[in-house]
């Protein structure tokens, strides 16, 4: 089982710890058969002994994406000017907008609306 960043491990694999837990296993050994940290199998067995709870609880402390306000902006921008560089982008963010943003950030975000930048302008000299 892959592990992604943010999201609770699948309910079957939390059944399979108790379950193995109610067999006497010590944590080490469940961990170890099942593949997670021991830790994981820890903090299943305290939290269904200290509340009776046996499922993940919803993800919380999501923390919104800097740009999440001006993804309009942006998508009618890259729109507008399809040809723009990654760094036209940030100056039209700073000038319009007064969002000072990384290029990693602004790489994320069109990733995540998912569009496409050039990296910067190339220019084609021909010799004739």
């Amino acid at each position: 089982m892959l592990w992604r960043r943010g999201r609770a491990y699948a309910q079957d694999l939390r059944e399979r710890v108790l379950v193995a837990a109610d067999a006497g296993l010590p944590v080490g050994r469940i961990a170890a058969t099942l593949f997670v940290g021991i830790s994981y199998v820890s903090k299943v067995l305290s939290r269904r002994r200290t509340t009776g709870e046996t499922a993940a609880r919803p993800q919380r402390c999501h923390v919104p994406r800097k740009l999440s306000n001006h993804f309009t902006a942006i998508r009618d921008q890259v729109a507008a000017r399809p040809d723009a560089t990654i760094e036209e982008l940030r100056r039209w963010l700073r000038e319009a907008h007064e969002v000072s943003v990384s290029l990693t950030l602004l790489w994320e975000t069109l990733a995540h609306l998912k569009l496409t930048r050039k990296k910067r302008r190339f220019f084609a000299v021909w010799c004739g």
